[in-house]
């Protein structure tokens, strides 16, 4: 990698979870010691295919992941705290924004670039060149704060991957059947589960293509994306490698799923 040029990652730590039957936001409950979200920064914090982190909370929540998260825990790498959006995708597209401002800065200092605000309304495809000319992030993961059981085997494979393609999501072939259903709940259809994967995060990409397609995304008004992959294939014509997750890096939802975290990480420990 050129110098000057990094690899981000983007944690999620917005949502509610109404799902979780606590006041308490999933990604804050304590786990094993430590909040949820906390084991999340921690492996991004270890990997040394990171340089920076960013981590998108929503705006009641900065001041408490600042001073009882990154503070507390010693996470160096955490470079900014964003408020994030009504729902996922914004977020992530709070994230994206706030990584080409981050990115922006630092080339300011050490030589006269244009402003941040000229920077942010460019085309994709002239970031690309900037990118090609050793300033900038290289390639962007984008990691649910929920999922704490992320580790560096994971971070290890997708960053493998995502410098073969440019893109690429942690996930696992399904091991049960799936049935699509009709609205009365009746099955409709079962499709050959030896082509579906359950997917996962993190999911990363190179920053110019995925910072284009939700450019694209956000201007076009649409909103019925439920990860970022999604976005890669309505806005881009570039293939989504699937790449081995672990049936461990499962999302926190509910209170059984935190449960079987503590399980794991207990055994782990051991």
């Amino acid at each position: 990698m050129k110098t000057g040029v990094q690899n981000i990652a983007i944690i999620l730590s917005a949502g509610r979870g109404s799902r979780m039957q606590s006041e308490v936001p999933k990604q804050y409950l304590d786990l094993c010691g430590m909040p949820v979200i906390a084991w999340s920064l921690k492996a991004f914090e270890e990997f040394d295919g990171i340089g920076s982190v960013i981590l998108v909370s929503s705006s009641d929540d900065i001041e408490y992941c600042r001073n009882e998260i990154v503070e507390k825990y010693g996470f160096r790498k955490v470079r900014s705290i964003v408020p994030g959006g009504a729902e996922r995708y914004l977020s992530v597209w709070e994230g994206l924004k706030e990584a080409l401002r981050l990115t922006d800065a630092e080339a300011s200092q050490h030589a006269g670039t244009e402003s941040c605000e000229g920077i942010m309304h460019r085309e994709a495809a002239a970031y690309r060149a900037e990118i090609a000319h050793g300033e900038g992030i290289a390639h962007v993961f984008i990691h649910d704060g929920a999922r704490p059981m992320v580790d560096g085997a994971i971070l290890s494979r997708c960053l493998e991957d995502v410098q073969k393609y440019g893109a690429c999501v942690a996930g696992m072939p399904v091991k049960d059947t799936i049935k699509v259903a009709d609205t009365s709940s009746f099955a409709v259809h079962t499709p050959d589960r030896r082509s579906l994967w359950q997917i996962q995060t993190p999911q990363a990409f190179s920053f110019p293509l995925i910072y284009g397609a939700y450019e694209k995304l956000i201007a076009e008004g649409v909103s019925e994306v439920t990860d970022d992959a999604m976005v890669v294939e309505r806005e881009t014509d570039v293939r989504v490698k699937l790449t081995e997750g672990s049936w461990q890096n499962m999302k926190i939802t509910t209170p059984e799923d935190m449960e079987v975290a503590r399980h794991f990480l207990s055994c782990l420990r051991r």
